[in-house]
C-alpha cells in the first residue's frame, strides 16, 4: 500500500493512448505511467472523462487498470473510474477493478437519465457496499446531467469507504459547500484545474487534474508549495496552466490534450471516433501555444 494518504495531492486524470487504428497502445500507456510517476505526482487516475471511459469496453478498462497497477508498483496510489450508466454494470466493473489491485475507485454519477438525489444515494451506497476498497464520488453535471447536492455528499460521506469527491462542476461555491457539509477526514478534490489552489486554500485536499498529463511537475508543485506555505510560488505554478486550459475549447475533449502530448513526444495517439482530430486552424493554434510554452522554458520534449 502506498505510504501517501489516499485522495490527497495532485493526481493526473490520464488520457488513454491509442494507436492509429484506435486500439489501446499498451507500450505507450506503460511509458506514460512511468513518466508521471517519475515526475512526482501523488497518484494516477485512469478511466475518467479525459481517459475516454465512455468509449472503452469492459475488457479494455480492466486491462488499463492492470497495466497501471503493474507499472506504478505500489509507489503511488492508482485510482480507476468504475462508473457506468447502470448500478449493476458499475458494481461488476468496480469488483473487477478491485481485483486488478487499484487502491481506490472513482464513481461518476449515472448519466443520460435525470435521477433524484435519493436514487443517486442508493446507487453509490450499493457500489460502496460491493467492494472493500475506498470510493471517490465524481460530480460532473455538465456531462452527466446529474449533480450531487452538498447535502447528498454529506450523507454519502458517512459511509466508511466513501472517502472523497472529485468536483468538476466548475463552481468554487459548490466546492466550498462540499467542504462545509463533510467531515475533515473527507477529501474534496478539484476537478477543474483553474480551481486547484483556491480549493486547497479553502480546505480541499488536492486535485484530479487533466493538465497534469502535460505539466506533471508544475501541477504537483502547486500542492507542494501550498503545503509548505509558499503561496506565491503556488500561485505562479497555477498560472502556468492558464493557456493550456483555455485551449481545451478548440476541440472536442480530449483532442486538444492528446494533440499537445503528441507534440511534446508523449505518445497519446488519436481520440476515438466520433471525436475528430483538430481542424487545421485549431491545430495551428495549439502548435503556437506549445511553442510559446517552450520559449518560456516551461515545456520540453518528453
Amino acid at each position: 500500500m502506498p505510504n501517501i494518504q489516499l485522495s490527497t495531492g495532485i493526481i493526473p486524470a490520464m488520457v488513454t493512448p491509442f494507436n492509429e487504428q484506435e486500439e489501446l497502445n499498451e507500450p505507450a500507456l506503460r511509458s506514460m505511467t512511468r513518466r508521471l510517476v517519475n515526475a512526482g505526482v501523488h497518484g494516477l487516475f485512469c478511466l475518467g472523462t479525459n481517459g475516454e471511459f465512455f468509449n472503452l469496453s469492459f475488457e479494455e478498462k480492466a486491462r488499463i487498470a492492470d497495466i497501471l497497477v503493474e507499472e506504478a508498483g505500489g509507489r503511488i496510489p492508482v485510482y480507476a473510474g468504475a462508473g457506468c450508466s447502470s448500478t449493476r454494470e458499475t458494481v461488476a466493473l468496480a469488483r473487477r477493478l478491485e481485483q486488478s489491485g487499484v487502491d481506490a475507485l472513482s464513481v461518476i454519477t449515472p448519466y443520460f437519465l435525470s435521477f433524484t438525489q435519493q436514487e443517486l444515494i442508493r446507487h453509490f451506497e450499493t457500489v460502496a457496499a460491493a467492494v472493500s476498497i475506498p470510493v471517490i464520488l465524481y460530480n460532473i453535471p455538465s456531462r452527466t446531467g446529474n449533480a450531487l447536492s452538498p447535502k447528498t455528499v454529506g450523507q454519502l460521506a458517512q459511509i466508511p469507504n466513501i472517502i472523497g469527491i472529485k468536483d468538476s462542476s466548475g463552481s468554487f461555491d459548490n466546492i466550498l459547500q462540499y467542504i462545509d457539509q463533510t467531515p475533515e477526514s473527507f477529501s474534496v478534490m478539484a476537478g477543474t484545474d483553474s480551481l486547484i489552489l483556491p480549493s486547497l486554500m479553502a480546505g480541499g485536499k488536492g486535485a484530479i487534474a487533466a493538465t497534469a498529463n502535460v505539466f506533471p511537475e508544475a501541477v504537483a508543485s502547486i500542492y507542494e508549495h501550498w503545503k509548505a506555505g509558499r503561496f506565491e510560488q503556488a500561485e505562479e505554478a497555477q498560472r502556468v496552466l492558464r493557456d493550456l486550459r483555455s485551449a481545451f475549447s478548440l476541440g472536442t475533449l480530449p483532442s486538444v490534450l492528446k494533440a499537445v502530448l503528441n507534440y511534446i513526444g508523449v505518445e497519446a495517439g488519436p481520440s476515438r471516433l466520433p471525436v475528430a482530430p483538430l481542424t487545421p486552424a485549431a491545430d495551428e493554434e495549439v502548435r503556437r501555444m506549445v511553442e510559446k510554452y517552450r520559449q518560456r522554458g516551461l515545456l520540453a520534449n518528453a
